[in-house]
This record gives C-alpha cells, sequence and structure tokens, in this order.
C-alpha cells in the first residue's frame, strides 16, 4: 500500500462544493489535505531553498497541489504554483497550462494548429478591420468574448451587423480584448462539458440555457443532464486537453452542423454539476489519479 499523501488544495473558496468534495475524497483514501488561500502565499527565492510562506511560516513541503485558482488572480496562482512546483510537489494542472486555457486567444491559437474544431474566430486591433473582423465569421449574428471572460461573464451575442460593430466599439473605448466568434444556431443554446482526467473522458453532461438565453453556463440558470458521448465528441476533448497540456480539464463543445466544436476549456471546471448528473464520484477519481503520479519524497529528492 502506498503511503498517505499531503496534499495542498490552492482555493480562496474553502466553503464551495470542488472543496468540500475534494477534501472529503482525499481523506477517504487516507492522506491529509489542506486547503491554502493562493492569495495569502508568499514567496521566497534566491538560494538553495525555495519557499512558499504562508501567515508568518514556512509551508511544509507537500506530495502535491491540486490548483483551483480563480481567474482574478491567475497571474499570482500561476506563480505560486510555479513555487510550489519548484519545492518537488507534483501540480495537478501546471502553470503554463492553465495560463494557455485561460488565454482563450491562445488556446484556440494552440487548438487550430493541432487542427481541432472550434467555432471561426476573429482578433484585431484596429478599430479600421471591424467590418471585415465581422465578416471573417461569417456575419451577424455573432459572439464577442472579452479574453478575461469566465462562466458566461463577458460574452454577449450581437444579433445584427450594426450591434456587433456598435458593441465591437463599445468594448475598443474600455480598452479590452476580446474575439469576435461565429454563433452556432444549431446548438439551440445547449453544449457538452466532458470532463477530463488523465487523458479519459470520466463523465460528461449536455448543459442546456435557460429559455431566452444562449449562455449553458449552470452559474447563469442552465440545467445539466447525463449524456453518453459519441467517439468522435470523446475524442476531440482528449485531443484538446492534451493538446494544451492538461491533466485535469473540462472541455465544452458544441455539436455543430460541420461537426463537434471546442469553445472552450476550463482548468478549475466545478464538481457540483456533473457528479449531481451523472451520480459519478469525480473526487475520488481526481484523487486516485494524483496517486498514479506522486512518486515517494524520499525518491523525488
Amino acid at each position: 500500500m502506498k503511503r498517505p499523501l499531503r496534499i495542498a488544495l490552492l482555493s480562496r473558496e474553502p466553503d464551495n462544493y470542488s472543496s468540500r468534495r475534494l477534501v472529503e475524497a482525499a481523506e477517504a483514501r487516507g492522506h491529509t489535505i489542506e486547503i491554502i488561500d493562493t492569495k495569502r502565499c508568499y514567496l521566497r527565492m534566491g538560494d538553495l531553498n525555495t519557499e512558499v510562506h504562508y501567515d508568518g511560516k514556512v509551508l511544509p513541503r507537500f506530495d502535491a497541489v491540486i490548483p483551483r485558482i480563480g481567474a482574478s488572480v491567475t497571474s499570482y496562482g500561476m506563480a505560486v504554483l510555479r513555487q510550489f512546483s519548484n519545492t518537488g510537489a507534483y501540480c495537478l494542472n501546471s502553470a503554463e497550462a492553465i495560463g494557455a486555457s485561460r488565454d482563450k486567444l491562445l488556446a484556440h491559437q494552440i487548438l487550430s494548429a493541432a487542427r481541432i474544431g472550434t467555432p471561426t474566430t476573429a482578433f484585431a486591433s484596429s478599430p479600421k478591420d471591424t467590418k471585415d473582423l465581422i465578416s471573417l465569421v461569417g456575419g451577424a449574428p455573432v459572439v464577442v468574448k472579452l479574453l478575461s471572460s469566465t462562466q458566461g461573464k463577458g460574452v454577449v451575442l450581437a444579433e445584427t451587423r450594426k450591434a456587433a460593430e456598435s458593441l465591437v466599439d463599445a468594448f475598443r473605448g474600455l480598452d479590452a480584448n476580446f474575439l469576435i466568434q461565429e454563433f452556432i444556431a444549431e446548438a439551440a443554446g445547449a453544449d457538452i462539458r466532458c470532463f477530463v482526467i488523465g487523458n479519459k473522458v470520466v463523465g460528461a453532461i449536455k448543459r442546456q440555457a435557460q429559455e431566452g438565453e444562449f449562455r449553458s453556463n449552470l452559474h447563469r440558470g442552465g440545467q445539466a443532464t447525463s449524456v453518453k458521448l459519441t467517439k468522435s465528441i470523446r475524442d476531440i476533448a482528449r485531443r484538446a486537453t492534451k493538446e494544451l497540456n492538461l491533466a485535469v480539464a473540462g472541455v465544452d463543445i458544441l455539436e455543430s452542423k460541420t461537426g463537434p466544436k471546442v469553445l472552450e476549456i476550463n482548468s478549475s471546471p466545478g464538481l457540483e454539476g456533473i457528479e449531481n448528473a451523472t451520480r459519478k464520484n469525480i473526487a475520488d477519481l481526481i484523487i486516485r489519479h494524483i496517486e498514479t503520479k506522486v512518486s515517494p519524497l524520499s525518491r523525488r529528492r
């Protein structure tokens, strides 16, 4: 039997569903797990010792770190995660992989280079390119999406060309970075969230937007039901996760007339919707995956 592991859960929301379930799953398998507030960590570098400090003390060495870094602290969270990695801890998702998944433009470029289907997407800086930008994605209706958007926030549907141009001008006036994306009407406000662990799809749900809404996010009132996947959807979810070098991911896929298209890849996917809809113990599967990746501290040292 493998020895118990010391695990750190990086999260600023210790009481939310995902944090509670990961703690329960780790403790059920005999491990020690501590919830650590990402923003309260501070770092020491410069000599032979790489340290993470917390509340005036040096944190002990951890075997593994589960990063659940909020979008508002992505940059700082990545620095903290790199520091944990430098101490020898196994990080469930690396800082670089999280950064790529959070940068929507970079993620689409990576997927496009790998010939993985996504909604047609356009990006530009100059206001002179607005009209052509809209045409590049097939014309209105289009989706205008902030690069930093999460949980459906900062994602707007422009149903006419005039509305799209006005929206682009407004975002530019705010000095915001955004993408313009084709609107896949045949998806009918639904997408499929595939939960991938270790390049295996362990569960999937269909998320349906509420009436009058095109965003299917559960935080915006979407409903989740368990769904059986086709081989093409399962394969594209696995490929997308692998291309972004993620060990755990929630891959959101739209079903279009030309096949499945990856809408987004979430490096800190929530557990509540997938566990409740599928009745699967996803938290336990995450802990079991960590067990397969972590070697004893003595061997790593």
